[in-house]
């Protein structure tokens, strides 16, 4: 059976945090309620209910997400930066014949388009997905590997008695990612393709 290897999307592939301070910013403007736009990308890994819920109460809740995610595509998606070693840790799992996930917290659209304009290609992307939810969809399509910025990530791959693959490149350090129980910790994805050859053999 094929290498499964799946990844987070923000702060393992992606830096949007520049993109998601904006959109945020953006909500406080036209709501009129403080967004500390700062803290809010500070801690990103979260379903975005736990996040507005910081800041909108919960009747509002429904009308703030949808109005965020119309947001994030014009003022999210354009800035955000592929992190170090992104595409090259994805093409080390094809050159070995290995299939890609993407299993993220965010809304499944606007992870598509992240995608899309970086030009990765992935086998299947599912988005909305948190910690023990990421393990459930690790499980269901076999992941060998899951590779997350995130205490929540590490537990997702956990779940899904997955190999974690801890990268020091969101809010966590490496001693908290292996505090967590991460298999191993890597200090950005460039020491992914390396990692994935020794594992492999």
């Amino acid at each position: 059976m094929a290498l499964t290897v799946g990844f987070d999307l923000d702060m393992t592939l992606l830096d949007t945090r520049p993109g998601i301070k904006d959109t945020y910013d953006v909500l406080s403007a036209e709501t009129g309620t403080f967004i500390d736009s700062e803290l809010a990308v500070s801690r990103l890994g979260p379903p975005l209910t736990q996040e507005l819920g910081y800041w909108f109460p919960p009747e509002r809740l429904e009308v703030m997400v949808a109005r965020y995610r119309e947001l994030y595509v014009e003022h999210a998606v354009p800035g955000s930066l592929e992190l170090p070693g992104a595409l090259a840790a994805v093409a080390a799992v094809r050159a070995v014949g290995g299939r890609v996930l993407v299993i993220t917290g965010k809304w499944e659209p606007n992870a598509r388009r992240h995608l899309d304009g970086i030009g990765l290609e992935v086998d299947v992307l599912l988005g909305d997905l948190w910690a023990e939810g990421k393990g459930e969809a690790l499980r269901a399509h076999g992941a060998d590997v899951y590779v997350g910025d995130h205490l929540g990530d590490i537990r997702g791959a956990r779940a899904a008695d997955a190999v974690a693959v801890g990268v020091a490149t969101g809010p966590y350090s490496a001693a908290e990612l292996a505090a967590a129980g991460a298999d191993v910790v890597l200090r950005d994805l460039t020491e992914f393709p390396d990692w994935l050859s020794a594992h492999l053999a």
